[in-house]
């Protein structure tokens, strides 16, 4: 699907909501009225959609049907963060591009940190942010601050906007079900509770998953002893989606993509393999904030995950563009072969 016939279908105003298909019974457009899924507002939104002729809406989605058999059925985990999470109205599109991608079989599971949130409530509580080669410094005071906003505020309205829209959504975090066994990360002396993840154990979630619910994950972890532990979720989500098998994983970022020079925003590497990857972490054009990111996908595919995006999510309907379009909405990391041999 082209990128130009993708935005008029993503902008147009029936993809923003669509009946629950439990309890909606099928209909035709000629009234030009859809009911809301939301069962909080159970109001009737009257539409028109004279800026996008059916022709052409029809036209748009028989393009998008290879994309749709090639993702149904399959697992995709989303990491959430970055501009939608300081942006209402990106963080609308995020969960209308997640509900859709429900509707039509993908297994979605949705990641999720807050640091935005976490930031806004340790400076109320008068608590100082500091950070470390980019983690967070986390102390015995910050921890519950990170625990009492990703848990209990962030991950909840998540929840409360993706039932909102249509889809059933389950809050989890990684303690729950030992979903990630968390350890100390090797400069706990210096970073405090920070975390690795040591193992994942996906059985909760599987049932989940299978069953049509999303999974809303927050990046808490406990160690064996119970103390918790503020895990990066980018990490969170590479860990989980090779342990899931997932055919995709895609982390939403502040920037295009991996830059063939870090200079110049239109130098969008559309598509990689981990070979060209390292070549760039070798002459030095992947740098700073980056290197994580990428390393988190490289060690994903490396585990079996079968490509892995860094999206825009600056962008509109950046999941959408990603999965049923070529044009993508930033860089693609293709992975190994079989043999182990990089792609």
């Amino acid at each position: 699907m082209s990128t130009a016939a993708a935005k008029t279908f993503l902008l147009s105003p029936s993809i923003h909501k669509s009946p629950n298909p439990k309890t909606s019974k099928p209909s035709r457009f000629s009234s030009l009225r859809i009911q809301s899924s939301s069962s909080s507002s159970q109001q009737t939104l009257t539409q028109t959609f004279t800026t996008t002729p059916a022709k052409t809406r029809v036209k748009i989605l028989s393009e998008a049907l290879p994309f749709i058999q090639s993702f149904r059925g399959k697992t995709v985990v989303v990491k959430y963060g970055g501009a939608p999470m300081k942006s209402e109205a990106l963080q609308a599109s995020v969960i209308a591009d997640l509900v859709l991608l429900s509707c039509i079989g993908l297994h979605i599971v949705f990641v999720h940190g807050g640091g935005p949130e976490i930031n806004h409530w340790l400076n109320r509580l008068g608590i100082q942010s500091s950070f470390l080669n980019g983690l967070r410094v986390t102390d015995a005071s910050t921890m519950e601050i990170v625990s009492m906003v990703l848990v209990g505020k962030v991950n909840k309205h998540l929840v409360g906007l993706i039932n909102k829209a249509g889809a059933t959504a389950v809050g989890l975090c990684g303690t729950d079900g030992r979903i990630f066994t968390a350890v100390p990360s090797p400069h706990a002396d210096q970073l405090g509770f920070v975390g690795e993840i040591a193992s994942v154990d996906t059985s909760v979630l599987e049932p989940l998953v299978k069953g049509g619910y999303i999974p809303v994950i927050a990046s808490v972890a406990a160690d064996g002893t119970g103390q918790s532990y503020n895990i990066n979720a980018d990490t969170a989500a590479g860990e989980l989606a090779a342990a899931l098998g997932a055919e995709k994983l895609l982390l939403l970022t502040d920037v295009a993509g991996i830059l063939e020079d870090k200079d110049d925003p239109g130098s969008l590497v559309k598509e990689i393999d981990v070979g060209g990857v390292r070549r760039m972490m070798d002459d030095g054009k992947i740098a700073g904030g980056m290197i994580p990111k990428v390393s988190c996908c490289v060690k994903a595919l490396g585990k079996g995950v079968k490509t892995a995006s860094i999206i825009d999510g600056r962008l509109d309907h950046s999941l959408l563009l990603e999965i049923l379009t070529d044009e993508g909405a930033g860089t693609m990391i293709t992975g190994f072969l079989p043999n182990g041999l990089v792609s």
